[in-house]
């Protein structure tokens, strides 16, 4: 009676398997490395081998971040208006005259947020087994600056009087109650909203660069 043994077989086998268990111990290795490595060189090499952050931020380090942003610009309102302006006086008695002005106006209005008003207790982080998550109210946006485009602006009537001189200051009013007249309406459409809205979907998108998983603003 002859017996056969595969030898070959066997060893081919066993390499396998131990190949696929040297495989899957380096898998968890290599998770618990990334895991653990978050600064110094361990992280630099976490983060090149996962293409993303593994720093621990701190919440002094979001409140620093965040306030470099400064005076962050994210909505800028343009608007063509027509003013109205006049001056009068009777000279002589009882003769009234007049300078009126008619100008049309275009300006912008730039709204956003003041990052650099962020206050370190207005950042919560908290460790949970989803991941890091934060909670950051920012401060209320706010008009920055409206401006008169004196390119697109021009006098478009002007009535003078005959018995009163062009005041040389009238057109500079106008311009004022222009520059007023711009704000109003770009408050009145909503800009403080859509500033604050763009603010949120700005800082929203660093922090997940930062590696939160979960942001909430407000």
């Amino acid at each position: 009676m002859t017996m056969q043994y595969n030898y070959g077989r066997q060893r081919g086998s066993g390499t396998f398997f131990g190949v696929v268990l040297a495989l899957a111990l380096g898998a968890v290795a290599l998770g618990i490395f990334v895991h653990h490595a978050r600064s110094g060189v361990a992280g630099k090499l976490a983060t090149m081998i996962t293409g993303r952050p593994l720093t621990i931020v701190s919440a002094p380090d979001v409140v620093e971040k965040v306030q470099q942003l400064n005076r962050m610009e994210t909505v800028a309102y343009s608007l063509d208006t027509v003013v109205e302006g006049s001056e009068s006086s009777t000279v002589p008695p009882d003769a009234p005259a007049s300078d009126k002005l008619l100008m049309i106006v275009h300006g912008q209005t730039t709204a956003g947020v003041d990052m650099s008003k962020l206050q370190p207790d207005s950042v919560e982080i908290t460790e949970g087994a989803q991941g890091r998550s934060i909670r950051l109210t920012l401060p209320p946006s706010q008009v920055f600056v409206t401006t008169i485009d004196e390119q697109k602006s021009r006098v478009y009537a002007r009535d003078t009087g005959l018995f009163v001189k062009a005041d040389p200051n009238l057109e500079t009013q106008v311009r004022q109650k222009a520059q007023s007249q711009l704000q109003q309406a770009a408050l009145s459409d909503g800009i403080l909203d859509v500033a604050m809205k763009n603010a949120r979907a700005t800082v929203t998108a660093m922090l997940e660069g930062l590696g939160f998983e979960h942001v909430e603003i407000r």
